[in-house]
């Protein structure tokens, strides 16, 4: 009898119910965001010339590029592998125990990003060109027409920071982006380190739309809210690119979500007060970015079906929305000074051939195939006539959602989402946080029990492909390899030994058990 008890006992203290089992991973998590930032001190997308050269402490990571590559890396994994396991806690239909609750989720975001938010900025170089394009704004130059080596010189401190490639490049960003950008010069001049800072200031604003936006999107298709803010602003890629790396998606995004979420609220009414301001946010998006301007498409169209779906009621919310939208850009574009030359230069990402574009890849096969056969050498042309029928597919695909949300097939939200997928994949230009246009709404809507395994791998792809210093690795090739190798060492050594503290955890409170003798210790 006494011994039956005992071993309920014992059943009872080695396997107790979890009261917070992601709390390792979690954790886990943390750590590799903590890491990422003592990485990024000599690995990160540094300015030029260093500032933390001759540092004594904060130097230390910048004379060895390797170990603090590998550093990164250890974190760069461990937040990943943290967020899957999270992420695997959690159920399609919303978090059921022990996963997390929503509380949990938001408080691990937040602390995985504040050694993000204060590092520097990691994966990519375009804040400096952000620096750049508004001082040329703030100095009476057109960035549309001037790039920074042409408007400020080539030996200006925010010039010798920007990739080469970039250097005589116009800006192809919006006027409502350069406005504000006129306002981080006026507030850190010439500073590279704090306006660097204020920038992040402003990716950060825009993920608090983000994460204001997502959840209510998510309960307006009978989603758990708690599971699309851990998909969607938890994402490593967000927190890598958005946070770390400062680009301007950050406000995009957040004002076309905010500005959809707030425009569903609307009435039927055309100048429904809601209707306007949600508008006028998602139109501010798109003078950050152009491609934020579908998302107009799809709010007016679902007011249109709203009020009955006739091709009147199409007609009348287009004409309604087309006039606030020219009314916001005159405005906006007179106050900056700088008129709509943007538009000519839509292109200039384009200059970047890059490897994740479906269509460039197909243009590019077609002109090595054209060489190998004796045609000669015609890639641009047949790159300009691929990315044309890219273009082409992806103006059919968004046609094709809004009908379908017209007509009731589809709801806005997941309409919107598929929309900027379409755009992103049948694009010349595919980088790996372009894909947050889609992949952020696309947490919010009915597909998510779906597609939900295909977003978890391709974050988590993606996460690990672009290195930390925003750079190539010209004359280098070997040190991302090694770096990459000794950073996922350095990780296996933490994660044996954090297993070898649960072990030993579990088998002290088997020890601690009544009447039982401690194993003997080799």
């Amino acid at each position: 009898m006494v011994s039956a008890e005992l071993e309920g006992v014992r059943a009872a203290v080695v396997e107790p119910p979890p009261r917070d089992p992601s709390r390792i991973a979690r954790r886990l998590g943390l750590t590799g965001s903590l890491l990422m930032a003592v990485g990024a001190l000599g690995a990160g997308a540094l300015p030029v010339p260093n500032p933390l050269f001759g540092q004594r402490l904060l130097g230390l990571p910048s004379r060895n590029a390797t170990l603090a590559i590998a550093v990164c890396y250890t974190g760069i994994i461990a937040m990943v592998l943290a967020w899957l396991w999270v992420g695997k806690m959690l159920r399609a239909r919303g978090a059921v125990a022990p996963a997390p609750d929503r509380a949990q989720l938001a408080r691990t975001a937040v602390l995985w990003s504040i050694p993000l938010a204060i590092a520097p900025p990691m994966f990519s170089r375009d804040v400096y060109s952000y620096l750049a394009q508004s001082a040329i704004v703030d100095r009476g130059f057109d960035p549309y027409v001037l790039g920074p080596a042409g408007a400020l010189g080539v030996e200006d401190p925010l010039t010798r920071s920007i990739p080469t490639i970039w250097r005589d490049t116009p800006a192809p960003y919006g006027p409502l982006f350069l406005l504000l950008g006129r306002g981080v010069t006026a507030v850190a001049g010439n500073d590279i380190v704090l306006g660097v800072l204020v920038h992040r200031a402003l990716a950060l604003a825009g993920l608090a739309m983000i994460i204001w936006a997502l959840p209510r999107l998510a309960a307006r298709c009978g989603l758990d809210t708690g599971l699309a803010l851990w998909l969607g602003a938890a994402n490593p890629l967000v927190l890598f690119h958005l946070v770390s790396g400062i680009h301007n998606e950050a406000l995009m995004i957040g004002l076309m979500l905010a500005g959809m979420e707030i425009g569903l609220r609307a009435g039927p009414h055309l100048l429904d007060r809601q209707l306007l301001v949600g508008s006028a946010l998602v139109v501010g998006g798109s003078m950050v970015k152009l491609p934020a301007i579908l998302v107009l498409g799809f709010l007016g169209i679902e007011i249109a079906r709203r009020r009955g779906g006739r091709v009147r009621d199409v007609a009348v919310v287009a004409g309604v929305l087309t006039a606030l939208t020219v009314v916001l850009y005159a405005i906006v574009s007179l106050v900056t000074g700088v008129g709509l030359g943007w538009a000519t230069t839509l292109d200039t990402p384009a200059l970047v051939r890059s490897g994740m574009s479906l269509f460039t890849d197909l243009g590019l096969l077609a002109g090595q195939v054209g060489i190998l056969g004796g045609l000669g050498d015609h890639t641009d042309t047949v790159l300009a006539v691929a990315r044309g029928i890219g273009l082409t597919g992806a103006a059919i695909g968004a046609g094709w959602l809004l009908l379908s949300v017209l007509r009731g097939r589809l709801d806005a939200i997941s309409g919107m989402a598929a929309g900027m997928g379409v755009v992103v994949l049948f694009g010349p230009v595919v980088h790996p946080w372009y894909l947050l246009w889609a992949v952020i709404p696309l947490a919010a809507t009915k597909g998510l029990p779906v597609y939900r395994r295909t977003i978890l791998a391709a974050s988590a792809v993606l996460a690990l492909c672009v290195p930390p210093t925003g750079a190539d690795f010209n004359f280098r090739v070997f040190q991302l390899p090694l770096a990459m190798l000794a950073g996922l060492l350095m990780l296996v050594v933490l994660l044996a030994f954090q297993r070898s503290r649960l072990v030993g955890q579990r088998g002290a409170d088997i020890d601690a058990l009544p009447g039982h003798a401690p194993a003997p210790t080799p």
